[in-house]
């Protein structure tokens, strides 16, 4: 009988961490820039998400997505796609690169692929972990709850460090009343105002759950279109197209050309290499975040 543990990968959305602890602090106007002119309020703020998850959750392999620029399939598919997003703040935009360089500097890898968004890389490196070890994604983003499976679990940040609301199928089931491969629809019928795609006009989140209840699916709820009110099919006949196009702009891409292999993301950073790294960006009293993990490890 093999009793060995099951590995324990947190897949990180770095892209969700960055831009929380940059607006945490931004508002206020701390952009705590060193002495060479960078800010690094975004960077800062990460790695304590960072470091607060991976001690709260203890995984054994860790791995960071990233989107890789604003255009995607789905820009080509919907130019409005996301096109209601204002450019990134300029005090954010040089540290997006080091953000990358820091996480390297743990020996954990960074993964994305130009024309694909972060979701997409970590759905599809989810879905290649069944069976090989228990995924835990890591981000603000709820779209990412149609991933949900038996070995996917969704650990959604909350205002503050250290604050999750962690999603199994049955939770999400429990307060949605549908199975997560369902939010597809969900999203495809209500729509996205932050992603900026209508859905069908008119039919909001408690009509879109009360049908998929009722009928399964898309397909389940125009076989049955005669069932619903008159005004529901009236909204669902008129927006048909942008119905269908929402849906896939709503599903995470599970095919994406990436790869994390276990023995490439196992978790076990070199102190002195993140503390350089730390010291050559000024950050004050970060020694001990890596410091305290090695004395835990040893």
């Amino acid at each position: 009988m093999n009793t060995e543990k099951q590995p324990s990968l947190l897949l990180v959305d770095g892209m969700a961490l960055l831009f929380r602890a940059y607006f945490a602090t931004a508002v206020t106007g701390q952009f705590m820039i060193n002495s060479k002119g960078l800010p690094t309020n975004a960077i800062q703020g990460f790695v304590k998400h960072f470091f607060t998850a991976v001690d709260h959750f203890g995984p054994s392999h860790v791995a960071v997505c990233w989107d890789m620029g604003s255009k995607t399939f789905r820009t080509e598919m919907y130019p409005n796609y996301k096109a209601n997003r204002s450019e990134a703040p300029v005090e954010l935009m040089p540290q997006f690169d080091i953000v990358k360089e820091v996480v390297a500097s743990f020996d954990i890898p960074n993964l994305g692929v130009v024309g694909f968004e972060a979701d997409d890389c970590i759905g599809t490196i989810a879905k290649k972990m069944k069976g090989s070890a228990h995924v835990t994604i890591l981000t603000g983003d709820q779209d990412i709850l149609q991933l949900l499976d038996d070995h996917i679990s969704v650990a959604l940040v909350k205002k503050g460090y250290g604050n999750y609301l962690v999603h199994t199928p049955h939770s999400f089931y429990e307060e949605k009343g549908i199975q997560p491969k369902q939010m597809i629809d969900l999203k495809a019928l209500m729509g996205d105002t932050s992603d900026n795609y209508p859905g069908v006009k008119g039919i909001g989140e408690k009509t879109a759950l009360k049908l998929l209840q009722d009928h399964t699916s898309i397909e389940g709820i125009l076989e049955n279109l005669v069932s619903l009110t008159k005004s529901q099919r009236a909204k669902i006949e008129a927006d048909l197209d942008m119905l269908h196009l929402s849906r896939k702009l709503a599903a995470i891409n599970c095919e994406v050309p990436v790869d994390c292999l276990l023995e490439e993301s196992i978790y076990q950073i070199t102190p002195d290499k993140a503390i350089a790294k730390f010291r050559e960006l000024e950050f004050k009293n970060f020694d001990r975040l890596v410091q305290k993990r090695d004395e835990a490890l040893a």
